[in-house]
């Protein structure tokens, strides 16, 4: 038997009947992996989940607890999503760039997580900018990040692009790494204690599955090679699935993301930049636009370089994708909801008799 515990497992409800908890380690398309006290089942969705949910958000995913009706001798079926304690979301754009997408959906990537380990590599694709965007999503979340600066043993310099980072998010801590050599891997195990839960973020091609293998202490995942005209590479990671290490501790590794689009991400902005917001309430008027108006201690900030040019934009950047994004997604929503509700009253109409 396996005590659940070790994988974070806390009951918060007496599981009704035959269902029993399990926590999912693997989701390849519509099948799932569920570890439970049982061990491994392979389980797909009870079509409740189907006909009842309006949004895929409340649909299982790496991470997540769940109550399931067992099966021994073949496919169970998970019966119920338990309360998630955090997760990780991004846009979903339906295959476009933001500016053109048709479709606006969240789409939860990991969930039940304490860390998020933030990862880009130390070579020609390190990209501050990229990494506030992954501390935005991560603040929205609720669990604690780490930057991970990854291929450590490539560059001669470590000190400035972690002094870069630090600059942009100085109460984050940050680590620079070498899954080769091993530099710096022994400052992760603070993170990596039994029962928690760590989630790898990075663009394929930035070491997580190496990273992973040296975890594992064993070779679980294939590493591929970068391209050497961009520093990036395929990638290698093609679901998500959760790993316990040797020590205790997990790690929900993802596919590598080239986009990572803003998802309803308020408190993760003023999670980000709180010096930037801080400004907002010094300024002469309430109402400050922050462009030409006096007594703007924005502009005031810009001027005499307390707020950087580069971090004020990055700040515009997000405010202005984060609200495009939601105004767009409302807006689907109450299309949802008056489709459903024309539904309704014609399926009520055509009870009554009526053509």
């Amino acid at each position: 038997m396996i005590d659940l515990k070790t994988y974070g497992y806390m009951e918060t409800e007496t599981p009704p009947g035959d269902w029993i908890p399990g926590r999912v380690t693997e989701l390849r398309r519509e099948q799932y992996t569920v570890v439970t006290a049982y061990g491994e089942v392979t389980a797909r969705l009870k079509g409740k989940f189907y006909y009842e949910s309006a949004e895929r958000t409340d649909f299982p995913c790496v991470g997540d607890f769940v109550l399931l009706a067992r099966n021994e001798s073949g496919i169970s079926q998970i019966a119920k999503l338990l309360p998630r304690h955090s997760k990780f979301s991004r846009a979903d754009l339906s295959g476009h760039a933001a500016g053109y997408a048709k479709t606006v959906l969240e789409q939860v990537v990991a969930a039940n997580f304490d860390t998020v380990f933030i990862l880009s590599s130390l070579n020609y694709d390190f990209n501050v900018g990229r990494i506030l965007r992954y501390l935005t999503q991560t603040g929205q979340s609720g669990a604690r990040p780490v930057v991970v600066l990854t291929k450590a043993d490539l560059v001669s310099d470590v000190e400035t692009p972690m002094a870069e980072v630090l600059a942009a998010a100085p109460e984050v801590p940050v680590h620079a790494v070498s899954s080769r050599t091993g530099m710096g891997l022994e400052a992760l195990a603070q993170y990596l204690q039994p029962g928690q839960t760590v989630v790898f973020l990075g663009m394929s091609g930035v070491g997580k599955s190496s990273l992973l293998n040296q975890l594992m202490q064993k070779d679980v995942m294939e590493v591929k090679e970068i391209r050497e005209d961009d520093s990036r590479g395929r990638h290698t990671t093609t679901h998500r699935q959760l790993f316990m290490l040797p020590g205790g501790a997990m790690v929900i590794d993802t596919p590598g993301m080239r986009e990572l689009g803003l998802f309803d991400v308020d408190d993760g902005i003023a999670t980000t930049f709180p010096d930037v917001e801080a400004l907002f309430s010094q300024c002469r008027f309430s109402d400050c636009k922050h462009k030409t108006e006096p007594g703007c201690a924005v502009l005031a900030a810009l001027r005499n370089g307390t707020l950087s040019q580069e971090r004020w934009d990055s700040y515009l950047d997000q405010q202005r994708e984060n609200r495009y994004l939601n105004s767009k997604a409302a807006y689907q929503a109450e299309r949802r909801a008056w489709g459903k509700s024309v539904a309704k009253w014609n399926k009520e109409r055509e009870k009554e008799g009526y053509e």
